[in-house]
């Protein structure tokens, strides 16, 4: 026998023994396996959601999760057994006899494939996946950079990261939940391990990527789309919804490290409502507390605190005041937060079984143990006389957690952190303690979840609003966020909006950045610019650091802010639609802020995705903000709209943007721009927004605050889709056209019990130019502010002199304003519908 032949039987012979050596068992959900010492169990929870987990040994680790729901963990369905794995109606899983996992759709193509087995070093495990020039990854939380996270290597460890720049890993989130975007499809990838881990995603080997940990479990799922809307609702479905948020935190909100003393506050809120500055929110940092002990109030210099947020509420502001969860240790000195967690055993200890104490903003302070469900209720037990007061909502900051003066700048590893017993229908944990390297990633999320049910607690029928800086995947469900300390440059600005764009699809919707940069004083172009970009985004905040120059919007004179006022007022106008957006996202899992790839998953011929750098994004479907990709530039900049009907939103403009095989009428064609990018010349006081062709976007009249009611019609403005022949026809056909306004009382959690109202509207555009409007029945019982609706068409040119719209059959002249013909009648309970031309 020949060499060759003789290595060919061995190879063979080898291969027979590894098969040989895997042990496979079927359920009616998944299969187990186990080769070599380790154990590889795949099972579906759904026909396009997979959980994949793996262990050494013959016992499987506990089976829990703090992010994952109790009812999503524990789904299963039946699936189709076949000779290396099994599938679904959606899904096919092939396990190879060294346990390489392989995933594809039922057209066979691969999904995700193991570039190797699961390798481990001591209790560290490396997952590997083949990786293509193909693939692109979105996700990860606030981790600056590129919106593409292709080629970048990721630690997640929650990190006080104060001066971050964009280069800067890790900082203030651990959310390991990523999208891969390849060829069209979409695979949503969850890594549930709490532990220290690792993301490359072909930085070391550019023909794969990995996901390792120092330790827990192999515990990862896998989300098909293919559209990526689709991973949306899976991720919500898996960890929870961004609740429905108050009215009010759409709003514009005010803030500084610090206003001190309350005269300084009162000031600010007498000057935005003197300067006509539409303002819903105020906020209170650390120096309101007495030697910053959280939960106190310095009475000093803050003398009638009750008084204070009465007299705001007064003037229509909500107040928003700081809880950071270090306790000050102050025993003897009856200081009821330390008191009463010292009593109860609240706090976390050393691994001698001693209160860990450790450096904070009021010195030494101690640390409540979240992961006990009884200390999350005390911990919630705390809000009671915040909330009697008015205050409205809580920032929960510096929770990664941040300790001073250590070289971690957080908590020793070996801290000890005590977790309740929970059964399958719960998180599933069972009674345990867990060191400080196991929790550190979930312990701001648990110190917000304890807020939030705190609030809920004491005012059970008010949205609770809490605020945080860290947070792990789920922590949705319980706090908004923001970028946590950023500068202030034109970088950072630059860089808020993949930030904001990849928190929105890791679960965080409501999101903002401190508008301005915490940190340094902004030259006044790079302020106003800001408030231009916070207009389009979730959460407008204004923040500032302590010794820096004041951030408000009169702060540079009356040209600075006249621009930021329109930007601000734009935004109050848009609130309908800003309110529908958000109501949208707690249904659906939808982000506020969204990448093009979200909303045009297929513009590109060769199935990669728009905009990968993230320079561009959506305020929901319709709307495309269009920020300079360098912001301190003069230099003209190109924009990409994909193929359709667009309208410049501060013009009525329309722009016809065709793609290769789009064919344009004649009449058309000095409306068209041709297939590549064209031209923006920035301007200081310009931000490019477009507006999707078929898009009815509702608009209110200005208010100074979401409390005070509009006075006049809901404005339902039509921007109508271009008519062009179909392909191969001369028939004209259209995109679609329709809108949507959600309303409730913008503070209650009535809504949950059908009190709210809900109204879609269509348009269609007839070959003469005539627009129809079709306003449907109100859904829910809730009575909306708005007692007319003026139906405006962006574009239309009536034909006649005398221009009409045929309501119910009877004509009523046409009237414009701003230039846009448009028509006012009473709301209805009942569908209505508008002839215009």
């Amino acid at each position: 026998m020949s060499n060759l032949s003789r290595t060919a039987v061995s190879a063979a012979l080898l291969l027979t023994a590894v098969v040989h050596a895997q042990q496979r068992t079927a359920s009616a959900n998944g299969t187990t396996s186990t080769a070599s010492g380790t154990t590889l169990q795949v099972t579906a929870l759904r026909d396009d959601v997979l959980r994949v987990r793996a262990w050494r040994g013959n016992n499987a680790p506990e089976d829990a999760s703090w992010a994952v729901l109790p009812e999503a963990r524990t789904a299963h369905i039946a699936v189709t057994a076949t000779p290396d794995g099994f599938a679904t109606k959606a899904l096919q899983v092939r396990i190879d006899p060294q346990l390489r996992l392989t995933v594809s759709d039922l057209q066979d193509h691969i999904l995700q494939q193991d570039a190797a087995p699961i390798t481990w070093d001591g209790d560290r495990f490396t997952v590997a996946k083949d990786r293509t020039y193909d693939d692109h990854f979105f996700g990860l939380g606030d981790k600056p950079g590129p919106l593409d996270r292709g080629g970048q290597m990721f630690t997640m460890w929650n990190t006080d990261a104060f001066g971050f720049q964009e280069s800067t890993d890790p900082i203030y989130k651990d959310i390991p939940f990523f999208l891969d975007v390849k060829q069209g499809r979409t695979l949503g990838v969850f890594l549930d391990n709490t532990w220290r881990s690792n993301f490359d995603f072909g930085r070391a080997d550019v023909n794969r990527y990995t996901f390792s940990a120092l330790n827990g479990p192999v515990d990862y799922y896998l989300m098909y789309g293919p559209e990526p809307k689709e991973v949306m609702a899976t991720w919500r479905w898996l960890t929870g919804p961004t609740p429905l948020p108050p009215l009010w935190a759409l709003g514009f909100q005010q803030s500084r490290y610090s206003y001190f003393p309350e005269s300084q506050l009162r000031e600010i809120a007498d000057r935005s409502r003197q300067d006509k500055i539409p303002t819903d929110v105020l906020w209170l940092d650390i120096d309101f507390q007495h030697k910053n002990w959280p939960f106190t109030i310095d009475e000093q210099n803050y003398p009638n605190f009750p008084g204070l947020v009465q007299d705001l509420a007064k003037q229509q502001f909500k107040l928003v005041v700081i809880t950071d969860l270090h306790v000050a240790h102050q025993p003897n000195v009856g200081y009821a937060p330390y008191d009463s967690g010292h009593a109860g055993d609240h706090f976390v200890h050393n691994p001698d079984g001693t209160e860990f104490i450790g450096d904070v903003w009021p010195g030494p302070s101690n640390f409540p143990d979240f992961t006990q469900v009884s200390s999350r209720k005390w911990w919630g037990s705390l809000y009671k006389d915040f909330t009697a007061m008015g205050i409205a909502g809580f920032w929960n900051d510096m929770n990664e957690p941040s300790v001073f003066n250590v070289p971690g700048k957080t908590m020793p590893d070996n801290v000890q952190h005590r977790i309740d017993a929970q059964g399958p229908s719960e998180a599933g944990f069972q009674k345990r303690t867990a060191t400080h390297l196991e929790i550190h990633n979930v312990y701001g999320m648990e110190q917000t979840r304890g807020t939030y049910e705190g609030q809920l607690r004491f005012r059970p029928n008010e949205r609770p609003f809490t605020m945080t800086r860290a947070s792990y995947a789920g922590g949705q469900r319980y706090a908004v966020t923001w970028t946590g300390d950023n500068s202030s440059t034109w970088n950072h600005l630059r860089m808020t909006v993949p930030q904001l764009t990849n928190l929105g699809l890791s679960g965080f919707s409501l999101a903002g950045a401190d508008v301005g940069g915490f940190a340094g004083s902004p030259p006044p172009a790079l302020l106003t610019k800001w408030l231009e970009y916070a207009a389009f985004q979730p959460i407008d905040r204004d923040h500032s650091a302590k010794g820096t120059r004041m951030h408000e919007v009169w702060v540079d004179g009356p040209e600075q802010e006249a621009i930021r006022r329109r930007y601000i007022e734009e935004r109050y106008r848009l609130m309908p639609y800003l309110y529908t957006v958000a109501e949208e996202g707690s249904r659906t899992g939808l982000p506020m802020n969204r990448p093009m790839f979200l909303e045009f998953p297929h513009a590109n011929a060769n199935g990669a995705p728009m905009d990968t750098g993230g320079a561009n994004f959506l305020l929901g479907a319709h709307l495309l903000i269009a920020p300079n990709p360098s912001p301190e530039e003069v230099a003209d900049y190109a924009v990409d709209l994909p193929a359709g009907t667009w309208y410049n939103y501060w013009t009525g403009e329309q722009i016809i943007r065709r793609s290769n095989n789009a064919a344009i009428d004649l009449e058309q064609r000095d409306k068209v721009v041709a297939q590549k990018p064209f031209l923006i010349k920035p301007t200081l006081e310009d931000l490019p927004v477009f507006v999707r062709g078929g898009t009815i976007l509702p608009i209110a009249p200005l208010v100074q605050s979401t409390q005070q009611t509009p006075d006049g019609p809901l404005t339902l403005r039509v921007y109508p889709p271009a008519l062009q022949p179909a392909s191969g026809t001369s028939s004209p056909i259209a995109e679609p056209c329709e809108g949507e306004v959600y309303t409730d009382d913008g503070h209650t959690l009535n809504y949950q019990r059908g009190d709210y109202a809900r109204v879609h509207f269509t348009c269609t555009t007839a070959p003469d130019g005539a627009v129809t409007v079709h306003i449907a029945a109100q859904e829910g019982k809730y009575t909306p502010w708005w007692k007319q609706f003026r139906v405006e068409v962006v574009g239309l040119s009536p034909a006649t002199n005398a221009p009409t719209a045929i309501i119910r059959g009877k004509a009523t002249p046409l009237t414009q304003t701003e230039g846009r013909w448009g028509v006012t009648l009473p709301r209805s309970t009942k569908p209505t519908t508008v002839v215009m031309h």
